[in-house]
């Protein structure tokens, strides 16, 4: 297994995006600086930022010790994942058949839940007026994802049957269930699954990293205005 030095540099804020990589680098339980990025506030449209991360979203990460011992800089969190699962060989496997079933559920994620959770998220807390259509069609849509979820780990511990990646690219979307109208009561081996999730130590930590600096943009209009209705610049 890859040993490392110096620290990755990790930009970040407390998002379910965000806690994907504190989570996987806590698992992996090398070095690393978090060096926080205040969506709220703007940060991640800051040049610098754009240099590493130009969809202008985190998290995003720096690794001194890259290819070739160059540094590299990798953004959005499905190739990150990758990138550090495939260095340090662990959490996603070498061998092909086990890595393509990881890689089906973290593309479902990528594709799937964590944009139809967020669009939940949006209309049900965020929407400036109480859609009923755009409420029933993401709530619909996150329920309908959680009993596929349901079903596949109906047989198995994990959703690629070893933990790995691909659940750590889910936790963090599940973890927010209440808020996207959803009731784990419903979905018995999901509920089983986030709770063997919670209970790992890094996966606490990785959610616990910057839950200082989150707080509730529901009335917040300012940041309202900067998260929502971007535009190409």
């Amino acid at each position: 297994m890859t040993s490392q030095s110096k620290p990755i540099e990790l930009y970040y804020w407390p998002t379910p995006n965000g806690w994907k990589i504190s989570i996987m680098l806590e698992e992996l339980g090398v070095p690393y600086e978090i060096r926080y990025v205040n969506i709220g506030a703007g940060e991640q449209f800051e040049p610098d930022f754009l240099k590493i991360s130009p969809n202008n979203r985190m998290p995003a990460i720096i690794d001194p010790e890259g290819p070739d011992g160059e540094p590299i800089s990798v953004f959005e969190s499905g190739a990150i994942l990758q990138y550090l699962g495939r260095k340090f060989g662990k959490l996603y496997p070498s061998d092909e058949r086990a890595r393509v079933e990881v890689d089906q559920w973290l593309f479902w994620q990528m594709g799937g839940l964590g944009p139809m959770a967020g669009q939940a998220h949006h209309f049900r807390q965020y929407a400036p007026e109480k859609i009923e259509y755009g409420i029933n069609r993401y709530t619909n849509e996150v329920n309908r994802l959680y009993g596929v979820m349901n079903k596949r780990l109906a047989d198995r511990d994990f959703l690629a049957g070893e933990y790995s990646i691909a659940d750590i690219a889910c936790i963090g979307w599940v973890k927010p269930y209440k808020n996207q109208g959803q009731d784990l009561e419903d979905f018995p081996n999901l509920k089983r699954w986030f709770e063997t999730m919670m209970a790992r130590p890094a996966v606490a930590k990785g959610i616990e990293i910057g839950q200082e600096h989150r707080k509730n943009i529901a009335d917040d209009k300012e940041a309202q205005k900067v998260l929502f209705n971007q535009r190409a610049s």
